[in-house]
C-alpha cells in the first residue's frame, strides 16, 4: 500500500489531531519516538555542555597568561592582575548566559529521565510529577529560560570562577606586598587612585562574589548535584 505523503493529510482529521495522545502512556514502555526525543535532548545538551566548556577553557588559558606575564619581570605593574578580575567577570557574564540555555536542555533531559525510563524500569516508585507531561508539552510548545541569570551567575561561580577569582587575588597580594618595595598601602595605587581605594574596590568585588555564590536561595536549576547524598 502507498505511503501518504504530508499533501495528502487532512489537518482537520481526528487521527491526524490525536496522533502524538499515546506516545507517552503511562502503561506503555519508551517508545521509538520517544527514544528519538531523548536522543535528539542528549545531542542539545551536550552542545551545550561543550559551549560551556568552551569557555571556561579559555578563561583558564587567558588567567594562566596573565599570571605569568604579571611575574615575568618587577617592572610589570600589579593592576594587570586586576585587568585579569576583569577579564574573568567577562568570561564569568558570557558562560552564566550560556547556563541558561544549557539548563533548557537539561531540564527536559532529566523530565524525560525521571518520569519515562525510570518509571519504565521501576513502575511501583511512580513519577516524581504527575503534571509532568503538561509541564514538557508546555515547554515544547513555548521554551522558556527557568533559572534567573544570578542563579546562574552562582552556579558557575561556585563550579568554576570563584576558586580562579580567588588565584588571582592571592597573585594580587602578593604582588603588591612581598613584590613591592613601598607599604602595600602605597603600591596598590593605580595612577591617581590611591591604593585605599583600589584595596576597598576589589574587597567590595569579591565580597560580593562570595555572597551571590553562598547566599541561601532556592535553586530552580533541574539536575544540579548540590544536596550532599547525592555526592556520595
Amino acid at each position: 500500500m502507498p505511503r501518504s505523503s504530508a499533501k495528502d493529510i487532512d489537518p482537520s482529521d481526528a487521527e491526524y489531531r490525536d496522533l502524538g495522545a499515546g506516545l507517552l502512556e503511562e502503561e506503555m514502555g519508551p517508545s521509538s519516538a520517544v527514544a528519538h526525543l531523548y536522543r535528539g535532548e542528549i545531542h542539545r545538551m551536550k552542545f551545550w555542555r561543550e559551549r560551556l566548556d568552551r569557555t571556561t577553557n579559555w578563561a583558564v588559558l587567558v588567567i594562566s597568561a596573565i599570571l605569568t606575564w604579571a611575574f615575568s619581570r618587577p617592572g610589570i605593574p600589579h593592576y594587570i592582575l586586576l585587568i585579569g578580575v576583569a577579564t574573568l567577570s567577562v568570561f564569568l557574564l558570557i558562560e552564566a548566559r550560556r547556563y541558561r540555555a544549557y539548563d533548557i536542555w537539561r531540564s527536559r533531559v532529566r523530565t524525560l529521565q525521571e518520569n519515562v525510563f525510570a518509571y519504565g524500569l521501576d513502575p511501583s516508585a511512580g513519577v516524581s510529577d504527575p503534571s509532568w507531561r503538561e509541564a514538557l508539552s508546555r515547554d515544547y510548545r513555548t521554551p522558556t529560560i527557568k533559572i534567573s541569570a544570578e542563579e546562574a551567575i552562582a552556579h558557575r561561580l561556585r563550579r568554576v570562577y570563584l576558586p580562579l577569582l580567588t588565584v588571582l587575588l592571592a597573585a594580587w597580594i602578593v604582588r603588591i606586598t612581598a613584590f613591592a618595595p613601598t607599604s602595600w598601602a602605597t603600591s596598590a595605587a593605580i595612577g591617581m587612585l590611591p591604593g585605599p581605594i583600589v584595596i576597598g574596590a576589589v574587597a567590595a568585588f569579591y565580597l560580593g562574589a562570595v555572597f551571590v555564590a553562598v547566599r541561601p536561595r532556592t535553586w530552580y536549576a533541574k539536575g544540579e548535584l548540590r544536596s550532599e547524598e547525592l555526592r556520595r
